[in-house]
């Protein structure tokens, strides 16, 4: 049989046209989503693997998109290490017992994931059951960064000061940090894989705020160290990093190893390619924002992307972030059998 789309162009592959999934696109803008979230609260969703399973099949049966992601969230990594999260309406994560100081990170609880986090690999082995054999589900989990500054922030933060705070002054509890959240994100990860996932997904969401050298010590050096651990234990299953704001240095994120890097909307995929070289995937980059306007201005924004992923080879469509809650279905739908038909269309007349 031969292998789903998504997946030959994660391993850049040549493809019949380009394959398309969407971050976040199980979640609010669904009304199918709303009517499961309305009966019980996010952190159940999560920890129910028959409610997690049936939300994630909820795109992929309304829109044939090519690959799904498993639903759960960056911060399932937390409580088992002894920092409580709270989702309060409106004001985002609020992390209890975090780290605001060098003691802190010792404190913190080495657990085993298969055991605290079975109910991720249960809902893995669920919706892989449920899933059409065309469509690879991906299993995804945070970076080192990302994931120490919810913990040193205590939430969701614009500046994070306090973070850059911690990595200068206190560099040894800081790499303590990094490195068990590193190896804890992979073994995640890696129970995912172990479940049924074909592909594997590294959200750096905030990396963006770091500059090129804070990068290279405190993004690259971790995520790359996730990114052996995974391939020494799954070889065969393609590794995603996605780093978000971190165009300028597109380069450096590139040296983690990584199958597919995800690219935001603030550089174009063919400046992407120029500064990766010709073999890595690269997945994105429609900003998210373009699906709050009419179709005449959606149209030309995904051509242009299209085009910048030159004859489509290693190109992944998506957005440059998650789906925004107050999104039109009716937009989402448009959006993906565009991508499908027209490329497929190129590579038509391309050949």
């Amino acid at each position: 049989m031969t292998e789903p789309l998504f997946l030959r162009a994660c391993r850049n592959q040549p493809t019949e046209r380009t394959p398309i999934w969407l971050m976040r696109q199980a979640g609010r803008y669904m009304a199918e989503y709303r009517a499961v979230r309305a009966k019980v609260d996010f952190w159940t969703l999560c920890q129910t693997p028959e409610l997690a399973c049936e939300v994630t099949l909820q795109p992929i049966e309304a829109y044939g998109l090519d690959a799904a992601i498993i639903f759960s969230d960056l911060l399932t990594l937390l409580p088992p290490m002894g920092a409580p999260v709270e989702f309060s309406k409106g004001h985002g994560p609020v992390v209890h017992d975090g780290v605001q100081a060098a003691a802190d990170v010792d404190r913190l609880k080495h657990f085993d994931v298969a055991d605290d986090l079975g109910y991720v690999a249960a809902a893995v082995r669920a919706t892989v059951a449920a899933l059409p054999a065309h469509v690879p589900l991906i299993g995804f989990a945070g970076a080192p960064f990302t994931l120490a500054s919810y913990l040193i922030e205590g939430g969701s933060s614009r500046q994070f000061m306090k973070t850059k705070a911690f990595l200068h002054q206190e560099p040894a509890a800081a790499d303590r940090l990094f490195a068990l959240l590193a190896d804890v994100s992979a073994d995640l990860l890696c129970l995912q894989a172990e479940a049924g996932c074909r592909a594997l997904q590294i959200f750096d969401s905030w990396a963006g705020c770091l500059d090129p050298a804070d990068y290279a010590d405190w993004g690259l050096r971790y995520t790359k160290r996730m990114v052996d651990r995974i391939r020494a234990r799954h070889p065969g299953v393609p590794v995603i990093v996605f780093a978000k704001g971190t165009g300028t240095y597109l380069d450096l994120v590139g040296q983690c190893g990584a199958d597919v890097l995800g690219v935001d909307w603030t550089l174009s995929l063919d400046r992407a390619r120029a500064l990766v070289g010709p073999s890595v995937s690269l997945q994105g980059n429609l900003d998210p924002g373009r699906l709050f306007g009419p179709w005449s201005a959606l149209q030309p924004a995904i051509d242009r992307i299209l085009d910048a992923a030159g004859d489509g080879t290693g190109h992944i469509f998506n957005l440059g972030h998650g789906i925004h809650q107050h999104t039109s279905p009716e937009r989402v739908g448009e959006l993906i059998r565009y991508v499908q038909q027209a490329s497929a269309a190129r590579r038509t007349t391309q050949g």
